[in-house]
């Protein structure tokens, strides 16, 4: 066996996407460290909200455990997909109902947790902030230099290739990037997450199953005029709900796109809901603890992914809207194809490498950031050059087929990871 030194990643960003990453390159044979701002890993399901993961994140997630039932244990089912709208007279009618959906929901910090927990804590420096990078003269390695938020101390590290995983405000994709603008959607999302563990048998929770009969089965996609909401169930006996809302473009102060909200804020949404949800939804979102907005942006997909040692992933690639469910499931398959692609031409051929995980990824991730940009349009009643503005209520059956998730380009498998 070969006593040669593995190669080294340097995986900026120790979000699902980074520690995603991490994975896929230490089973491709590589030793990574991970740069992570924040001082310590997230603990607790405060963290984040709801997530749904497609049937290829799941096979991938598993391939990476010796366990797979791991999985299983901190996800939910949902064998349905179903779009409804409630007409005049406060019933609630189905648009469109898929069957054969398949996915599972994660709590955000339930997943980042088992995928963090597998790996070795020494390959994480937290508290470290990455804020510039140049690669060797013969383009053989990258150096970087970080901060510890902490101290100030500034270290420098060098590695093979240098992993771009830190999300949608990207600061390694501002230095490659410097003129590239995020696109504001022009609305933005109420979350939460209602913990009613022990408290199944509540009104709150029967009466909403009343309206939402297939709850705990099924994703939920109410529509109104100009609006529309998710609602679906996690583990543990939790109900994610998401409200998007148009609104002007905030001024976001630092990079985060999520707003903390004062209770004005928060009274006032509940005002607005009443006049859209019906009360069941609405007596969840009052019950829920911290309810949060996020502003959504996404952006018009890039020309190139990889600059030489240094690649992109994730939301760092493609910042995306969440109509599809796209952001975490596009982070999974980004990083099981680079490390595929790592595994297969090995470090001597490193450009190569990179050149076939830019040619695989960005016809995918590039297709399906427009049609979430176009969903969430559609289902937002906004304007779109080939359709009238969709008006749930008077929606033909054939207006409603663009509404189901199953569209997605590359629902069924990606390049890379399906055998073609």
């Amino acid at each position: 066996m070969s006593k040669k030194q593995k190669p080294k990643a340097i995986i900026v960003g120790g979000s699902i996407a980074g520690i995603s990453c991490a994975h896929a390159l230490i089973s491709a044979g590589w030793n990574v460290l991970v740069l992570e701002k924040s001082n310590s890993p997230p603990k607790g399901s405060s963290t984040g909200a709801g997530l749904r993961i497609d049937l290829l994140s799941q096979k991938i997630i598993k391939s990476w455990f010796s366990q797979p039932q791991r999985f299983q244990e901190i996800t939910f089912p949902l064998a349905m997909d179903q779009n409804v709208v409630t007409d005049g007279d406060n019933t609630i009618r189905i648009l469109t109902r898929d069957e054969n959906f398949n996915f599972r929901t994660a709590h955000w910090a339930d997943l980042h947790g088992l995928l963090y927990n597998d790996l070795p804590p020494e390959i994480f420096l937290w508290g470290y902030l990455c804020f510039s990078f140049c690669n060797s003269e013969g383009k053989t390695s990258v150096n970087v230099k970080a901060k510890c938020l902490q101290t100030d101390e500034i270290i420098e590290l060098n590695g093979d290739l240098l992993v771009a995983a830190d999300g949608g405000q990207s600061t390694i994709r501002r230095i490659l990037l410097p003129d590239l603008k995020l696109r504001y959607s022009g609305y933005c999302a109420w979350r939460g997450v209602l913990d009613f563990s022990g408290k199944r048998s509540s009104d709150t929770v029967t009466g909403l199953k009343k309206v939402y009969p297939d709850l705990g089965n099924c994703s939920y996609f109410h529509l109104s005029s100009g609006s529309h909401s998710v609602l679906y169930e996690l583990r543990k006996e939790e109900l994610n709900w998401v409200w998007y809302v148009h609104h002007p473009e905030p001024e976001l102060k630092g990079s985060s796109v999520t707003m903390k909200v004062s209770s004005d804020m928060i009274n006032n949404m509940y005002q607005e809901a009443e006049k859209v949800w019906p009360p069941e939804f609405v007596k969840v979102m009052k019950e829920t603890q911290e309810p949060f907005l996020n502003f959504i942006y996404d952006c018009d997909p890039l020309e190139q992914i990889v600059w030489e040692n240094v690649v992109l992933i994730g939301d760092a690639a493609h910042p995306t809207t969440p109509h599809g469910a796209r952001s975490t499931n596009m982070a999974i398959a980004d990083a099981a194809v680079l490390g595929k692609c790592l595994g297969k031409w090995r470090v001597e051929n490193l450009p190569s490498a990179l050149e076939e995980y830019q040619h695989l990824r960005l016809p995918v991730t590039s297709k399906q950031v427009l049609h979430s940009r176009r969903m969430g349009r559609i289902k937002q009643g906004l304007s779109l050059p080939d359709r009238k503005p969709f008006d749930p209520k008077t929606a033909t059956p054939e207006d409603c087929e663009e509404l189901q998730d199953k569209n997605m380009p590359f629902f069924a498998g990606v390049p890379g990871l399906d055998g073609r």
